[in-house]
């Protein structure tokens, strides 16, 4: 009797810390955030920063075209993708040692309440709205303008703004937006809302195809997506990274099929020649490529893969 009442009481001395130690385990609660999205790398003497507005919900099959909604939830499905792909928006901010210039500026509010990350993002990599020089819009749809402006606002206050002159033709025409659609009316009132304060002021520049805006950075005129869409082209020291705002918005579809094309395109055939011709340089050339909505940072190599591409996203790398 002895031995069993002493062996439960060792056991007890035995147990009794482990059930403690599961109870605080148990009570820390979840955090459910996630870390600052920013990502930043060197392309020769020129740092890219990558800054993330947040992710938004897009359903492919609704919205790719040129294609059947069951192709399409096939490849999906062979990504590991379901209805809803969580789909990024990036900006790209580029400090060449003279200039601080972004690269789209996310959609703030005009998008939805997982959006408008961009200003926190930028604070959180260590710089600030102030220090912008410049903005280089890819194209005027809301979630690359809407970052323009912060609280009725202009957020880049220093910056001048600019954009191909096709596109703030289109989406700042009053007669453009009375013909539109009336699914697309917001697209043309939150353009107008986001660039005319800048426009007001003095600080919008509007250029004309292509072109080089500063040392380093050229715009390339790629219109079909919209009227005045943009890709621009990043060189340093051999380097070369190309920002190509629109061109691709589901990587698993538009990648092994670059003639998909979507909803959002003002001309699709035109977009798509526009992706087919890119694809192929980026994969001839072996240099870097951006996209706004591929996964976040969005930065890496595209290589030929059968009649279609496949995606080298860069490698996560902590050296400065």
């Amino acid at each position: 009797m002895t031995t069993t009442i002493f062996m439960r009481s060792v056991l007890g001395a035995l147990i009794a810390p482990c059930l403690l130690l599961a109870t605080a385990h148990a009570a820390a609660p979840q955090v459910k955030t996630q870390a600052p999205g920013y990502y930043r790398m060197m392309l020769g003497d020129i740092e890219v920063t990558a800054i993330s507005d947040g992710t938004v919900d897009l359903k492919p099959k609704e919205l790719l075209t040129r294609t059947t909604t069951d192709h399409v939830g096939k490849m999906l499905t062979r990504s590991f993708q379901g209805e809803a792909v969580p789909t990024s928006v990036n900006a790209y901010l580029i400090n060449t040692g003279d200039k601080l210039i972004l690269v789209d500026t996310g959609a703030a509010t005009l998008f939805g309440p997982t959006l408008g990350n961009l200003l926190t993002n930028l604070a959180a990599s260590g710089y600030k709205s102030e220090q912008v020089d410049a903005v280089l819009i890819t194209h005027m749809h809301p979630d690359h303008v809407g970052g323009l402006m912060a609280g009725g606002k202009i957020a880049f206050p220093n910056a001048t703004v600019h954009a191909d002159k096709r596109d703030a033709a289109f989406w700042l025409s009053p007669d453009e937006l009375g013909k539109a659609p009336e699914a697309m009316k917001g697209f043309f009132q939150g353009a107008a809302a986001s660039l005319n304060p800048y426009v007001s002021a003095g600080k919008f520049k509007p250029f004309d195809g292509s072109t080089e805006l500063f040392p380093g950075i050229r715009a390339v005129a790629a219109p079909g997506h919209t009227p005045g869409h943009t890709i621009y082209v990043i060189e340093s020291k051999g380097q070369k990274l190309v920002l190509w705002g629109d061109l691709v918005h589901f990587a698993a579809v538009q990648f092994p099929e670059p003639a998909v094309t979507i909803a959002f395109d003002t001309d699709s055939t035109a977009a798509a020649g526009q992706r087919a011709k890119a694809y192929a340089d980026a994969a001839k050339g072996r240099f870097l490529v951006a996209g706004a909505h591929l996964p976040f940072p969005g930065i890496g190599h595209l290589r030929a893969d059968g009649k279609g591409y496949a995606w080298v996203p860069v490698d996560y790398t902590t050296a400065r």
